[in-house]
Formats: structure tokens, C-alpha cells, sequence
């Protein structure tokens, strides 16, 4: 052990590494929250996020210089300002494409992408697929209040059909998009489901999404307090979040229920909510959930009706399905260093000029 003295100040004594150095000392979630005042309305479901990433960083093992956080533009997408870290507050709906970028060219990165339902979903709804199916190495948090927050109200891409919001005083027509169901559909790899009501919860999932190499979304059950306040509040409800919440968990069967007395099993490819109470059913004969099985990941996003009687299927929540591929950010490096190795240096103005020439008359 050994003093030593860190910005001038005396520390703690630090232990020593093995070059007889001072090790650095541990970070803690603090030293991950920057000198910006956070100005999202109290109350917002984006504080509990927030600081649940704060918390997670020092986890990771990832020195802080080499994390980023590139957002897009709404209410969400202010995280950059308020994490001690690099970061970018891009342009509306192409943080992933603009994420993409760095990580291919950054490889030693943990690039984090922050997004909400309607930047990702509306304008940003191409790059957000592209993304996924190209299989880029980042982790997407997508904030999901179901409502346009920063401009004030109007409904969004996730929006209930009949939601009356300041752009549809007569209720929405649109039929909201299920960012399960779109994950799934673009191969994506990885997928997870949390909430801001329960922060434990959230970062057990937030470190399984950095644990994943590839494309990693995250959805987050967000509550916007002033516009579309009670969201989610069938799944945070004390008294209801028992009966609407399936928490998954792998080599698990899916029971769920306030004395964990209701399961799901499949019917054929059917979804089937049976009571454990009567006898006629035992867990034995439940779903097991298994987050390698894509056709299951895709039968549990399509667990997305509107939750509020109680025949319906909960709503899932944890990881959905987590497999590895190649990434698109080590083979587009792998393939340039074979055409380095293969073909040399390139030329760019030859390149421009081409090799093919011809003459308009």
C-alpha cells in the first residue's frame, strides 16, 4: 500500500500494481454523471435510466475514454450532455448511422446509442433496421413513452390507436409498431425488455446488452410524466404488475401471477395462459424459455395486446433472445486489410477517374 495523491488532493491509500505503480482507483457511478444541469421534467422516467447507466459504466471493465453515447434528437437523446464521457448529440433518427461510422473505424469502442419511439421508429425507422440486420457491435437503448415528449404531445409511432393527443384531438388512426415484432423481423440478435419502475431489474438487462456482441436493442418502458403519464402503469402497479409482468428467465418456465400461480404453454405455436392452482396443469408442462430459439423470441414480441383484463397475456419482460453473429464492423476491417494485403494501397484519384472512358457525341 502506498500514498499517493490524485488532482492534488490526498486520497485514500491505493493498492500498488505489479510495476510497483498506484493502481487507479475504482470508479464509481458518480464519476460518470457530468457537470451539466439535467433538465428533463422531475418526475421523468429518463432520471431512473439516467442512473442506472451512471451506475453500470464502472461494471463494465471499459476505461472511460473509450465509451461513447451518440443520441438523435428528442427528450431521450439529451443523455450524451449528462454522461462524463464522449458523446454526440446527432441528428434526428440517424444516431445509428452516425454510431456505425465509429464503431467500424473505432473498433476498441463501447458505443452506446440513445433513442426514443419516435426517433428511432418515425424518421429513424430505416437506419434502426439497417442496423440490426447489418449486425453492427453497439448497444441501442430505445426510450418508449408511446408519445412525442420534447414537441410537446403529439402522438408517435408506438401511440395506442385511439390515443387523443394534441395531433389527433379525434384519436390516433394509426396502428402503433411493436419494436419487438420490427427486431425480430430484421434478424436482429440480441433483444430485451425493461422499465423504468424497476431500475434493479433494468441494469441486470442494460449489463446483459453490453455482454452481447453484435447489435444489441434495448427497450425501455419509459413514462412520460406530463404527457402520457400511466403508460405502463398496468405493469408497475403494486396491485396489477403481478398478473400483467412475465419476467424471463433462461432454462425457465414461464410462470408469472401473484403467488406465481398462472403459467403459459404452447398450444401447437399457440400462446395458452393455464392456472397452476386447479391441478390440471404443473410447470413440467410450461414453455421453457429459451433465448436461442428465434421462433420463440418471436412468439413472446408478438405478447402485445393492450394488457388490462385478465385473459390476456402478460407482457414480457428481460432478454428475448441474445445469439451471436459475425459482426459488420470486424468484417468490413477484416475485408479492407485482406484488399491492403491483396492489392496494396489504393488511389483515389484513380479511383475517381476509373478505367473505362468514352466520348458523347
Amino acid at each position: 500500500m502506498s500514498e499517493i495523491k490524485l488532482n492534488g488532493k490526498e486520497k485514500e491509500k491505493e493498492k500498488v500494481n505489479g510495476n510497483g505503480k498506484a493502481a487507479a482507483p475504482k470508479l464509481k457511478g458518480k464519476d460518470f454523471a457530468s457537470d451539466q444541469d439535467v433538465r428533463w421534467c422531475p418526475g421523468c422516467g429518463d432520471y431512473t435510466i439516467l442512473k442506472q447507466v451512471q451506475n453500470l459504466m464502472p461494471e463494465l471493465g471499459v476505461p472511460k475514454e473509450n465509451i461513447v453515447f451518440i443520441a438523435g434528437i428528442g427528450c431521450s437523446s439529451r443523455f450524451p450532455y449528462y454522461m462524463d464521457t464522449f458523446g454526440m448529440h446527432s441528428i434526428h433518427g440517424r444516431a445509428p448511422a452516425i454510431a456505425t461510422g465509429l464503431k467500424c473505424t473505432r473498433p476498441e469502442l463501447s458505443v452506446w446509442v440513445i433513442t426514443g419511439d419516435g426517433d428511432a421508429l418515425s424518421i429513424g425507422g430505416n437506419h434502426l433496421i439497417h442496423v440490426l440486420r447489418r449486425n453492427v457491435d453497439l448497444n441501442i437503448l430505445l426510450f418508449n413513452n408511446e408519445i412525442y415528449g420534447l414537441t410537446k404531445g403529439q402522438y408517435s409511432p408506438t401511440s395506442k390507436e385511439g390515443m387523443v393527443t394534441k395531433s389527433t384531438p379525434m384519436g390516433s388512426l394509426d396502428h402503433p409498431f411493436n419494436p419487438a415484432a420490427l427486431a425480430m423481423g430484421a434478424d436482429a440478435g440480441f433483444f430485451a425488455r425493461a422499465m423504468d419502475r424497476d431500475p434493479k431489474h433494468m441494469n441486470t438487462i442494460m449489463q446483459r446488452t453490453h455482454e452481447h456482441k453484435g447489435t444489441a436493442l434495448l427497450e425501455i418502458y419509459q413514462n412520460c410524466i406530463v404527457f402520457n403519464d400511466g403508460a405502463f402503469e398496468v405493469y408497475t402497479d403494486k396491485q396489477r404488475r403481478n398478473d400483467t409482468a412475465l419476467y424471463l428467465e433462461q432454462g425457465k418456465p414461464l410462470v408469472y401471477g401473484e403467488n406465481s400461480n398462472k403459467g403459459i404453454r404452447l398450444d401447437g405455436l399457440k400462446p395458452q395462459v393455464v392456472s397452476l392452482d386447479e391441478g390440471q396443469w404443473s410447470e413440467s408442462d410450461l414453455w421453457i424459455h429459451d433465448e436461442k430459439d428465434h421462433l420463440k423470441a418471436y412468439l413472446l414480441a408478438r405478447f402485445f395486446e393492450d394488457n388490462r383484463h385478465e385473459d390476456r397475456l402478460p407482457r414480457p419482460f428481460g432478454v428475448f433472445y441474445d445469439v451471436e453473429k459475425p459482426t459488420y464492423d470486424e468484417q468490413m476491417n477484416i475485408q479492407i486489410d485482406h484488399a491492403l494485403k491483396t492489392k496494396g494501397k489504393g488511389n483515389l484519384d484513380a479511383l475517381l477517374a476509373g478505367d473505362e472512358t468514352w466520348v458523347v457525341k
